[in-house]
């Protein structure tokens, strides 16, 4: 037998057992959700042929977060129509707000964590199924005590879109993750002015309780929309346990100098998003503006143009490198707040300006840190959006008690200009904490520009593709292993 039929038998066995393997892989992938529910077969997961994170998919996710978002804040305009309904005051139906959002913040600590534990498709549809169930409850109830208690449960299980965020990261390549992202924090903006919009047309022309109906009705096109297009992905980290993701979604909080730089920056630029809005409100209307509360409201359309433009600029950052990318929105944060410093009071020109630009760069700001943060590892995007989320939200539900009274008495004792100064102040003190570190520093230092300056995304992929290969060279080469140096610290760990 010659070498060349040796090395072709060789070659076809090495095949077969190849083909053997990759359909026993595909024979070992989940083909139910929850043991019963039939997978639709184009949806099943396969490694051998990654799913196509495409447009219509993107879309899905952002309409899903759009109306999973909503939940949280279809209560604020119905507070008065709940008083009346339930026969109480209105300090009692205040807590309702309260309630939700402290739901929502047990959510992101207990629940979005499991998005590096269980199957992200299942705990999707679950998180829908238990919160549409919840709403239906709502729409029924006649107790305050009991409509409080599923409020907080809605906002415990309204977390689906921060199970969307890592799932998108996941799926999405490289080269598009930031416009992926943008596309689901969007939708997530979105339902957060919608939701009011909604609640307050079709509360103040029906029922407070048509608006849970219509709430459920959108839900339960969000499950049949998971269910027909929602791509089954793998579990990760089955070595750790529920506890064990928590612990180490603690230790990242406090020992990743990213995570802290990036957690940092969006407790003040969060601070300052939050009491712009409120201190608005006293702005346009007392002099020189005395606008009624209808054309204030009309300033929040503004604001959802700016969310609209997001996933456009999601698309800009993906040519650049993140750090960058924040630096240009923080950059630009200073810029509208300082024509809102400048003029905010004088022309009314000024304050669309702001509104639309303050709404664009929070935005890109949000997006850029979200796809640098969640690049650090594969294995723990959930832990860290949630720690992202709560580094943001945490502050805003703060300023919207104590903060607020605090910018409301700059404004009140010196003038909206003294206020937007204030706000000024903050998005400057965000330049100086971003510019710690560089674009490229090594993940365990906590200041330095080691790595050098490139900004252009592409050169860095082509580089780091170029380390891929060379490292698969090197780990089929013993000699070269030995004379390899040890890199694993610069790896996200598991726990």
């Amino acid at each position: 037998m010659s070498p060349s039929n040796t090395v072709t038998e060789k070659t076809g066995a090495h095949s077969e057992a190849s083909t053997e393997s990759v359909a026993a892989a595909e024979e070992s992938w989940p083909t139910k959700d929850f043991g019963f529910l039939p997978i639709p077969r184009r949806l099943q997961y396969n490694p051998a042929k990654p799913f196509y994170f495409g447009l219509l998919l993107n879309a899905s996710f952002g309409f899903a977060a759009t109306f999973t978002a909503a939940n949280l804040y279809y209560c604020q305009p119905l507070l008065i129509e709940f008083s009346k309904s339930f026969d109480v005051s209105y300090e009692e139906v205040s807590r309702i707000p309260t309630l939700v959002q402290a739901g929502y913040l047990a959510g992101l600590v207990l629940i979005s964590p499991l998005g590096d534990l269980v199957r992200l498709r299942q705990l999707v549809i679950l998180l829908v199924v238990v919160s549409t169930g919840l709403t239906i409850g709502l729409a029924v109830t006649n107790s305050l005590q009991v409509f409080e208690a599923l409020t907080f449960l809605v906002g415990v299980a309204s977390v689906t879109p921060q199970i969307l965020m890592p799932l998108a990261a996941d799926l999405a390549p490289p080269e598009r993750r930031a416009s992926a992202l943008s596309v689901v924090l969007s939708g997530l903006m979105l339902g957060v002015l919608i939701a009011r919009v909604l609640a307050g047309v079709i509360g103040n022309f029906t029922s407070w309780r048509a608006v849970y109906y219509m709430s459920i009705g959108v839900q339960v096109l969000v499950i049949i929309g998971a269910y027909l297009i929602l791509p089954d992905y793998p579990s990760k980290n089955r070595d750790l346990n529920y506890f064990r993701i928590l612990w180490s979604m603690a230790k990242y909080a406090v020992t990743e100098p990213l995570v802290i730089q990036v957690s940092i920056i969006n407790i003040a630029s969060s601070a300052c998003f939050s009491g712009y809005w409120v201190t608005l409100t006293f702005l346009l209307g007392g002099p020189p503006y005395y606008y009624s509360t209808l054309i204030i409201g009309l300033f929040g359309l503004v604001g959802m143009l700016g969310v609209l433009v997001g996933p456009f600029a999601g698309r800009l950052i993906d040519k650049l490198v993140p750090w960058y990318a924040t630096l240009i929105a923080t950059v630009l944060l200073v810029v509208f707040q300082a024509v809102q410093t400048a003029a905010g009071g004088i022309n009314v020109a000024a304050v669309v300006i702001a509104c639309f630009g303050l709404d664009v760069a929070r935005q890109s700001q949000q997006v850029s840190m979200t796809t640098r943060v969640l690049s650090m590892s594969s294995e723990a995007r959930a832990r860290l959006n949630a720690i992202l989320i709560l580094s943001q939200d945490i502050p805003a539900i703060r300023w919207a008690g104590d903060g607020n009274v605090i910018g409301a008495q700059v404004f009140v004792e010196h003038g909206w200009r003294a206020c937007s100064a204030m706000m000024l102040a903050l998005q400057g003190f965000q330049i100086v904490i971003l510019l710690l570190r560089g674009p490229h520093c090594p993940r365990k230092r906590w200041f330095g520009y080691e790595g050098g300056l490139e900004a252009r995304r592409s050169v860095v992929l082509e580089k780091e593709k170029a380390q891929i290969s060379e490292a698969e060279k090197v780990e089929g080469d013993p000699e070269a292993q030995m004379e390899e140096p040890i890199q694993n610290g610069e790896g996200l760990e598991s726990a």
